[in-house]
C-alpha cells in the first residue's frame, strides 16, 4: 500500500528541519540554473496546476519549475476540468491520484484544497488560497536569507492587510523563531485565533513608525486582494496611513530590506519609486519562487530520495 502523501497547504504543514532542507535545496538549484546545470530529478513525472484565481509568478514559477526537473505541468482552468460544471472536489481528487504525479491548487476557499488533499493520495500544494500563501513565504524567506542572514531572532515588519500573506508569515515566525510585527488599521487584523496560535513570536502594532523600529525587513501586499474589488475605495481610505514608503524604511533598521508578493500598486500600498529603492529585493523574491517551489516538489515527490538530509 502506498504511504500517504506529504501536503504543503500551510507553511507549518512542514518541520522546522524539513523547510530548511528545502530551503538549501532551493539554494542549490538556483546555482545549477544559473550555471547551465541541468537537474532533471522529476524525469517522466506530471504536474497537475489547479486556477480558480488567475496568476502571473505562480504559473510561469510552477510551469517552467515542473519542466526544468524534467517533468510536465498541465494546465487547468474551471472551463478545463469538470470542477468547473459541479464535479465534487473529491471525486476529481481520486481521479487526479489516478493519473498524475502531483498537484497544485489556487483556489479561493482554503477549504477546497482540504478537502483535495484529504482525497488525493499524492502531494498537494496550496499555492495561494483566501487564507494561506505558503509558498510565496518559502520565497520570502530564501530572499530574506540571501540579502540579510538566517532569519532567527530577526525581526519582519508586516504593514497593511491581515490576509493570507499575513497569516502565512505567521505560521513561518512561530516554525523558525523570529519576530513578526503585524502594522494596519483596526478592523483588518488577522483573526484571535491565529494570532492566539502564534502569541509568542506575533504582535499587533498600529503606528508604521512604530511598527518598523528594528525591522529587518518590511513587507507589504495590495490593500484589496482578488475577490475584494467592491472594497476598494473604503480600503484605500482605510490605509491611507499605511503606505510603506523610502522614509518608513529610513526608521527600520540599517540593513532592512523590503519585500513585497507582487503584483504591486504603485501610489497605493507603495509610494511610486519603492520597488527601485536601492533596499528592494521585489524582483529577487518573484524570482525565489521558481527555485523554491522546484525544491518543495522534489521534496514532496521523491521523499526519502530528496537530496538534502532533513
Amino acid at each position: 500500500m502506498k504511504p500517504a502523501p506529504k501536503h504543503f497547504l500551510r507553511f507549518n504543514d512542514l518541520s522546522a528541519p524539513e523547510i530548511r532542507a528545502v530551503l538549501r535545496r532551493a539554494a542549490t538549484l538556483k546555482t545549477e540554473q544559473r550555471s547551465g546545470t541541468r537537474h532533471p530529478t522529476l524525469a517522466g513525472k506530471t504536474l497537475g496546476m489547479v486556477f480558480e484565481k488567475s496568476s502571473t509568478r505562480t504559473r510561469v514559477s510552477f510551469e517552467a519549475g515542473i519542466f526544468q526537473l524534467g517533468g510536465i505541468g498541465l494546465f487547468l482552468s474551471p472551463r478545463d476540468t469538470q470542477l468547473g460544471r459541479g464535479e465534487p472536489v473529491e471525486d476529481t481528487a481520486r481521479v487526479f491520484s489516478e493519473m498524475i504525479d502531483l498537484v497544485m491548487i489556487r483556489a479561493y476557499d482554503h477549504s477546497m484544497v482540504e478537502t483535495f488533499a484529504a482525497y488525493s493520495s499524492i502531494p498537494v500544494i496550496n499555492a495561494l488560497t483566501d487564507d494561506h500563501h505558503p509558498c510565496q513565504i518559502l520565497a520570502d524567506i530564501q530572499c530574506f536569507e540571501e540579502h540579510v542572514g538566517p532569519i532567527e531572532g530577526k525581526t519582519i515588519a508586516w504593514v497593511g492587510d491581515g490576509n493570507n500573506m499575513a497569516a502565512s508569515w505567521m505560521d513561518a515566525a512561530s516554525l523558525l523563531n523570529f519576530n513578526l510585527v503585524l502594522c494596519g488599521p483596526a478592523g483588518y487584523d488577522v483573526s484571535p485565533e491565529l494570532l492566539a496560535e502564534h502569541a509568542a513570536n506575533v504582535r499587533i502594532e498600529r503606528n508604521p513608525a512604530a511598527a518598523v523600529q528594528g525591522a529587518h525587513a518590511v513587507t507589504t501586499d495590495v490593500w484589496a486582494s482578488m475577490g475584494q474589488e467592491n472594497e476598494q475605495a473604503k480600503r484605500e481610505a482605510d490605509f491611507a496611513a499605511y503606505q510603506v514608503t523610502e522614509a518608513l524604511l529610513d526608521q527600520a533598521s540599517d540593513e532592512v530590506i523590503f519585500m513585497h508578493c507582487l503584483p504591486a500598486h504603485r501610489g497605493e500600498e507603495i509610494s511610486d519609486t519603492l520597488l527601485d529603492d536601492p533596499r528592494s529585493r521585489v524582483f529577487d523574491e518573484a524570482g525565489n519562487r521558481l527555485h523554491a517551489q522546484k525544491a518543495l516538489m522534489e521534496f514532496l515527490v521523491l521523499g526519502e530520495r530528496f537530496p538534502e538530509p532533513v
